[in-house]
């Protein structure tokens, strides 16, 4: 049976323009007709006819409603676009980590490696008939797509005409693994469905030492939770946690993928992650039973990670430091030390201050992944990440939710190695607060205004932006809202020269630096899929030992009310609390 090619004529869709992570819309709008294949379409002519003839892609995603009829048009678009084999995950799941290191790593039965990727998430964005879908394309690296493609893909979109897709291309069954073969009229296209999680466990089994990791897990002393959210996560915590690494499956919350998610918000903070909250003994209510030692969770796509130990949060910045601080003795993938680290700019110093320490390579960058992986590619950066629960390391070119808890679980059995018969186990509070004496604290709170009217937090920005002129100013208005805050010594609007290609990003959030290595940052956000989302950032440093204890919101005090004030945030948004505290 031979599928012909159609030429199927449309015109294009307002708003077709993808952001940090790819396009994200409601489901109704995706499922709009000729809409995703416009996308596609886009995209396809973006690479260019050379790369998309004869080339082998990933599809697949977090399994959210919607993905499995965006799978089976995907494939026929690729078959008719001269693609030669398209390579899904079992069930159409793959993690967004996963998914780089497909690209990078797996060989397909006919010895074939992939090209790119089309991965089918909305990330930490809730899923269901009513809720987000998104797409975005990762490159040969395993990386998403640089901006000089996304912005030739949204060109596309504003003009496309017509989409190619293959007429009497049946669609195939993605839940059986094995490779389906079809005849076109450029010869054969194979469609390969794999099991989801094998390439991941190898790349995992191939950084860390999964013994030692073991003997923790087993060990009676030691107990640990883990909470996927019902995202794709859970997908890989079964395989990984207990046939891996021998945890009780009694263990694992939440661990059924599934298209709505639950009817859950799968995004991994002390808000959404209820259930792993009241667990770790962090919740509302205090529960009868004593926690566990460890606990973590993932967001929908698995690239995000919140760590947790009992009765105790760990802050994404602080994490990132302390996986660098304890990455060379912990982790045999790093064991002949770190090419440097890097963090996003709204990210606590905290990684700084462990960079200057351990005299590494150190890079501050705007948000968003690509950033690093450029970094990473050069042999510049070994260990990333980022405030808004991202963390991940150059084995590939995504953050990953799953390696931060290994890092963190190797950290753990590292520390153990001689507790585990007798003797008090080191906990997730022991590490973090022997890193608060030795490297001091970054006491660190960011607030969320989601869904802001769009024209008044242009103008909020652009009053801060103002202000800046005058640090003097800026002091004086300071000094009347609190006399303990010290002064402003630098401010500006941040703007980032890549070492690596020398491609400048302007406008990527407003900064204002203390005296006292204490911050202020204002930042735009672009991953909401409608409104404008203001995040303000707040970051209180302390090196004296004696005051690292402190509760987190005493601390930081002083340092809001500057914040708002300073902005004006209840004029221009008429918000008198933030959506989000994290």
């Amino acid at each position: 049976m031979v599928f012909k090619v159609a030429r199927v004529e449309t015109t294009p869709f307002d708003g077709q323009k993808p952001g940090t992570s790819g396009l994200r819309k409601k489901v109704k709008v995706f499922m709009q007709p000729h809409y995703l294949q416009n996308f596609v379409q886009s995209t396809f002519n973006a690479l260019g006819a050379d790369k998309v003839r004869g080339a082998t892609l990933v599809v697949s995603g977090d399994g959210r409603y919607y993905s499995k009829d965006a799978i089976q048009i995907i494939i026929k678009m690729a078959a008719a676009n001269g693609v030669r084999r398209i390579w899904v995950g079992q069930n159409g799941l793959l993690s967004t980590p996963a998914v780089s290191a497909v690209i990078r790593e797996r060989v397909g039965p006919d010895g074939s490696k992939a090209n790119g990727a089309f991965i089918l998430t909305a990330s930490h964005n809730p899923g269901g008939p009513h809720e987000d879908f998104g797409i975005k394309y990762n490159m040969e690296n395993g990386g998403p797509a640089p901006e000089g493609i996304t912005d030739k893909i949204y060109s596309n979109t504003t003009t496309i005409k017509e989409y190619l897709i293959a007429e009497g291309l049946p669609d195939v069954d993605i839940s059986i693994i094995g490779v389906t073969s079809f005849a076109g009229p450029e010869g054969q296209f194979d469609v390969d469905v794999f099991d989801s999680a094998s390439d991941y466990v190898k790349l995992m089994k191939s950084i860390f030492d999964f013994q030692s990791i073991q003997k923790l897990l087993t060990s009676p002393k030691f107990t640990f939770c883990y909470d996927a959210l019902h995202g794709v996560a859970g997908a890989y915590a079964k395989r990984i946690f207990v046939e891996e690494l021998g945890a009780k499956e009694s263990s694992l919350l939440n661990c059924v993928p599934k298209e709505d998610f639950g009817g859950g918000h799968p995004d991994p903070n002390l808000t959404y992650a209820k259930e792993l909250v009241a667990r770790m003994g962090l919740g509302k209510t205090n529960t009868e039973q004593e926690p566990p030692e460890f606990g973590a969770a993932a967001d929908g796509d698995a690239d995000r990670n919140m760590i947790l130990g009992k009765r105790f949060f760990v802050t994404p910045s602080d994490s990132v430091a302390i996986i660098a601080a304890n990455a060379v003795q912990a982790i045999p993938y790093f064991s002949g030390g770190l090419k440097g680290v890097a963090r996003s700019m709204p990210t606590s110093a905290a990684l700084d201050v462990v960079a200057k320490n351990l005299n590494l390579k150190f890079f501050e960058v705007p948000t968003g992944w690509k950033f690093f992986g450029n970094l990473m590619d050069a042999g510049m950066c070994s260990v990333c990440g980022e405030e808004s629960f991202g963390t991940g390391s150059d084995h590939i070119r995504e953050k990953d939710g799953i390696w931060a808890v290994l890092a963190w679980l190797s950290i753990l059995a590292y520390k153990n190695k001689d507790n585990l018969g007798g003797g008090k186990l080191v906990s997730v509070e022991d590490i973090v607060r022997q890193h608060w004496s030795t490297y001091g604290r970054h006491y660190y709170t960011r607030y969320d205004y989601e869904n802001v009217d769009a024209g008044g937090a242009k103008e909020l920005m652009a009053y801060l932006v103002k202000l800046q002129s005058s640090l003097t100013e800026v002091n004086n208005i300071i000094k009347g809202i609190r006399s303990d805050v010290s002064k402003v010594v630098h401010a500006d609007e941040f703007e980032y020269k890549d070492p690596v290609d020398g491609s400048i990003s302007k406008h990527q959030g407003i900064r204002y630096l203390f005296e006292d290595g204490s911050r202020l940052v204002f930042r735009l956000s672009g991953t909401g899929s409608e409104g404008a989302t203001i995040r303000l950032y707040i970051e209180q440093y302390e090196k004296d030992s004696s005051k690292t204890g402190r509760d987190s919101q005493d601390a930081l005090a002083p340092l809001v009310d500057v914040a708002l004030k300073l902005s004006k945030m209840k004029e221009f948004t008429g918000r008198s609390v933030p959506t989000v505290i994290t």
